[in-house]
């Protein structure tokens, strides 16, 4: 029977792949989490990393044991979890991330309901950026998100859409493009687009804007930006182009920026997003406010 630090130690050590790290996390010299590794090997019957000089790896068997175990514990985690949350009911505060305009119209109305069905729980909102979309989230600096999609990470789990929206193309007002009724993704070659800076999914910055056209055409690349203002500003000054949402024409509206439909972008949509392993009674209480207000409203808000 494995014992509960060395289970830790051992899933600890998969994630970091560095024993310096791994004892900085659970707060352990060196020298012991070497030592649970070592014991745990024993017990098992063949190394479960390949140590060298100059790094740490799981060997197969390793790995095979992680894949298996990391779920279990996981789970049980959360199933104490739920149990605390269940004790103390949704009463306390829940931390809310929102991407730009979060949920758009409908962010009022999900808070609303919230808030009439658990007048005893405090709500923060706290603005996240595209550049780390799911970072605050990773780190514990929020509860649940409301975030663009795509979002395929297997330990955060997708609730409902609230928003389903067109995409049209930011560009400087004095552009070509500016004077046309549209534009499609093919047109994307024929201007610059940003990069991002930051450790958003490359999959999720690539839906929002495609390194190629639908017919296999490059899509130039300019610098790369940390922030949607940053964008905005590099847009207005003739440095690029964008695809965005349709709403960023409501919201951020400038008379230096056109913003042009594009007739054949997939739509964008916004969900709440939260970690599988940390869900709680306020989260699930959260998540069904904004269900029910999308329900309410005919389905996700649309622009």
């Amino acid at each position: 029977m494995l014992e509960r630090h060395e289970i830790e130690c051992f899933l600890t050590l998969a994630e970091e792949l560095h024993f310096g790290r791994t004892a900085e996390r659970l707060r352990l010299s060196q020298a012991r989490v070497s030592q649970t590794i070592k014991k745990l090997e024993r017990r098992i019957g063949a190394p479960l990393f390949e140590r060298t000089s100059r790094r740490v790896g799981l060997t197969p068997l390793g790995a095979r044991l992680h894949a298996e175990l990391e779920p279990i514990v996981r789970r049980l985690e959360a199933a104490v979890q739920r149990a605390v949350e269940a004790a103390r009911g949704v009463d306390g505060v829940l931390r809310v991330g929102f991407l730009g305009i979060g949920a758009g119209q409908l962010t009022q109305p999900i808070l609303g309901t919230f808030r009439a069905r658990h007048p005893g729980c405090e709500i923060r909102m706290q603005e996240t950026h595209f550049a780390d979309p799911l970072g605050p989230l990773r780190d514990g600096e929020v509860d649940v998100l409301i975030t663009r999609l795509p979002v395929e990470e297997p330990d955060l789990t997708v609730g409902p859409v609230v928003l389903s929206e067109p995409r049209v193309l930011a560009v400087p007002a004095g552009h070509p493009f500016a004077r046309r009724r549209s534009v499609s993704l093919e047109d994307l070659a024929r201007v610059t687009v940003f990069g991002v800076t930051g450790p958003a999914p490359q999959y999720w910055w690539d839906f929002h804007v495609p390194r190629r056209t639908p017919s296999g055409r490059p899509i130039p690349r300019g610098q790369s930006v940390a922030t949607f203002q940053e964008l905005l500003a590099l847009i207005a000054t003739g440095q690029g182009a964008s695809p965005v949402a349709a709403s960023v024409q409501r919201y951020y509206a400038r008379p230096d920026i056109a913003f042009i439909p594009i007739t054949d972008a997939p739509h964008t949509q916004v969900a709440l997003v939260w970690r599988t392993a940390a869900a709680t009674a306020r989260i699930h209480a959260f998540a069904q406010a904004a269900h029910d207000a999308v329900e309410a409203n005919g389905g996700p808000a649309r622009y």
